[in-house]
Parts: C-alpha cells; structure tokens; sequence
C-alpha cells in the first residue's frame, strides 16, 4: 500500500494547552503556567537565547530548586494525565481504516517542541511511528541533566525532511542532508499531511503545502481562529479547522478528502 504521513504538533493541536501544565509546573513551584512561560520568555529577551532552549533548562532547574526529580518515570507520570480535544482517542483508528478502504498505509508522526517523555507517558503514544519532541540526558541516578534535542520552528523543517526520507533518529545530522530523489523517499513531500496551530509550526505548514502536500491550521480559541484566518489568506495552509477528531468534524472530512486526492493520484 502507499504510505501517507500525518505529522501532528501536539500542544494546542492535539491536547489543549501545553502538556507541562497537566501536572508538572505545579509540581516545580508554578501553580499559574502563564508565571513560568514569562519568566522563560524574559529570561530569552534578556540574553538573546532561543525561547524553546530556555524552556527546557528552566523546567529542570526549577525541578531541582523545588527539590524534584526530574526522571523519565515522572515526566511519562505526568503524560497520563494529559487531556485531548474531542475525538482525539478515536481519531487513529478512523483514519487508519480509511485510509487502508483506499489503499493507503496512513503513518503518524509527533514533531513538537514539547517534552518527548511527556509524550510517551500519555494514553496515545502508541500511535505515532516516531515522536521527534525535545528531550533530555540522563544521569547515572536517572535524573535528566541537559537538553539532549530542542525542536524550534526552524527544526521542525528538519524532521519533515527526515520523515519524507525515513530516517529515524533525531540527531542524524549526515543523512537528512543527503539528496535522495522523490520517487526514492519513504513518503514524498506530496504525501505528508501536516496539522498544527501555532508560530512554531509556520514555516513546516509553509514547507509542506510549498512541496505540494497539505497543511491544515487548526484552532481551539478566537486567537487560533485569526492566526488560521491569516495562514490562509497568506497562501501557507491548505485548510483551516477547529479542533475537533469527531467523525462528524470538518476536520475529519477534510483529511478524508485529502487520502481520497492522494489514492486517485497514484493509480493515474
């Protein structure tokens, strides 16, 4: 069968808010996210240090100032409790068996600037072939220590291309750049459909819909819906849709009518 790839961001795309709030920033000293995310985007003006990278940092030195562990098991303790928009549970499956009434072998892929372990610690982590999320090193004690991989705007392009040639693993720096033509890649650019909601993820919308696949900007509040409202008329989305996975949502239509356009394409 032909493969497809759908490549989600996850804060604000598939879970609202951001997945550190679901537990974790409490846990650090920060009952109010919006305290920690502008201590982070202080402290990035104030050295001209990228915002993501700060993040990251903050997020274990706050830990170890509050005296917790920052483990693996405890950042996957948190991904359980992270909450999803309508349909989201169900979403996989529905789109999987669609996909294979048409031919298609539709994969699932995380790029995100969120925290890889989170991701893995939540109900939905089995449905993604790969998850590409910032993530850390680890002590001999199991204690995360530094950023190992931070995904910013501009990284998140990288992993399209990953995606498109089949490479796996994050820090692959010698591959990704490799030219591979289009009929030689794992799922060409065409056949990646790609689902995000906020700034960091503009540039891999404008990426994908420039290579012919589809970029679908999806909203949950007033402020998304004008973002989405002005991707569209800047030609850098295909489609604009509130975030609802329910079989009965726009959302759902629009990426069945993209697998139809994508199957009647490969038997031309």
């Amino acid at each position: 069968m032909i493969k497809v790839a759908l490549v989600y961001d996850f804060d604000g795309t598939l879970a609202p808010g951001d997945m550190q709030e679901y537990g974790y920033l409490e846990a650090i000293g920060y009952p109010d996210a919006k305290v920690f995310w502008k201590h982070c985007a202080d402290l990035a003006v104030a050295n001209d240090a990228g915002g993501i990278l700060m993040s990251q940092g903050e997020l274990l030195h706050e830990a170890l100032r509050h005296g917790v562990r920052p483990t693996r098991e405890l950042f996957r303790h948190y991904g359980e409790s992270v909450a999803f928009f309508p349909g989201v549970r169900t979403w996989f499956k529905q789109i999987n068996d669609y996909g294979r009434s048409i031919g298609l072998d539709v994969q699932h892929f995380v790029v995100s600037s969120g925290i890889k372990e989170i991701i893995e610690g939540t109900p939905i982590a089995d449905e993604f072939e790969q998850i590409y999320a910032c993530t850390y090193l680890y002590n001999e004690q199991g204690e995360a220590y530094w950023p190992a991989i931070s995904v910013d705007y501009s990284s998140k392009v990288q992993f399209l291309s990953k995606i498109s040639k089949g490479i796996r693993e994050a820090g692959d720096s010698v591959r990704v750049n490799q030219y591979v033509p289009n009929e030689e890649r794992a799922i060409p650019f065409e056949r990646i459909i790609y689902l995000g909601d906020g700034q960091t993820d503009i540039p891999s919308m404008h990426v994908v819909r420039e290579s012919r696949g589809q970029s679908i900007a999806v909203y949950s509040n007033e402020e998304k819906l004008q973002l989405a409202k002005t991707l569209i008329e800047e030609g850098r989305v295909n489609y604009a849709c509130p975030a609802d996975y329910t079989e009965q949502g726009r959302l759902q239509q629009v990426v069945k009518h993209i697998l139809e356009g994508i199957a009647l394409r490969a038997v031309e």
